[in-house]
């Protein structure tokens, strides 16, 4: 699976950087979304069905949706030939700081400035050729001033988190609660260190969603909804 997903994000890019290779839909009406979620709220899955009802009911036929999640964007960095440390793409935390005084004195690794830069860059590139779900990373607040890219929050109860992180990834109810109170606080850093910003901050989203209250389908139509009804 991964590597089929893989597959479709590199043919998207190769799609939008080549001039001959038509769109489908003009520049000024291509839309995006972003997706940040507690831990365990199932946006994988979630970005799978909206993709899907994006491509439904897409303007124009033939318009694919590509879904960049952490991992997967990851591997699309390597493969265009970017730095190689950024293959291990840094978690949602922030880099302990002997890693950047080995940078600074050996050159071994980007600092951690420059490989903020360079995945903000890639983020905002990737808005902008629009017919994209962005999963994490940031990506609501670097695509901010962007029109037509909806910004949704995904919560739950911890309960439903636990119990959705169990089935996803095969984990024990005790490692699946760990993973979830660990990872949280991880994601609340990272937006504070690198963007300055509080994640659970109502004025950074257009959508706020309680997937506790709500399943994948209903939730994926929800945002494709709003998505399309953008100005």
């Amino acid at each position: 699976m991964i590597n089929l997903n893989l597959d479709r994000c590199l043919s998207f890019i190769n799609t939008q950087t080549t001039p001959a290779t038509p769109t489908g839909v003009p520049v000024g009406l291509r839309r995006a979304v972003t997706i940040n979620e507690q831990a365990g709220c199932g946006a994988g899955f979630i970005a799978e069905k909206l993709a899907n009802y994006l491509q439904e009911h897409a303007p124009e036929p033939g318009v694919k949706w590509t879904i960049f999640d952490r991992q997967l964007m990851a591997k699309v960095l390597e493969d265009h030939k970017l730095p190689g440390a950024l293959a291990k793409f840094f978690p949602e935390d922030r880099t302990p700081a002997v890693q950047n005084l080995l940078a600074d004195i050996f050159n071994v690794l980007p600092s951690e400035n420059k490989m903020l830069k360079l995945l903000a860059e890639t983020v905002f590139h990737l808005a902008e050729l629009g017919n994209v779900i962005i999963v994490g990373r940031g990506a609501n607040i670097v695509t901010a001033r962007l029109p037509r890219v909806l910004h949704v929050r995904l919560v739950a109860q911890l309960e439903d988190r636990i119990q959705r992180v169990c089935q996803e990834y095969n984990k024990t109810p005790e490692e699946a609660r760990r993973y979830c109170l660990e990872e949280d606080p991880a994601r609340t850093r990272y937006m504070k260190t690198y963007f300055k910003t509080e994640i659970n901050d109502p004025m950074n989203y257009h959508l706020a969603i309680n997937t506790s209250r709500f399943d994948g389908e209903s939730t994926a139509r929800m945002i494709g909804e709003a998505l399309l009804r953008l100005p």
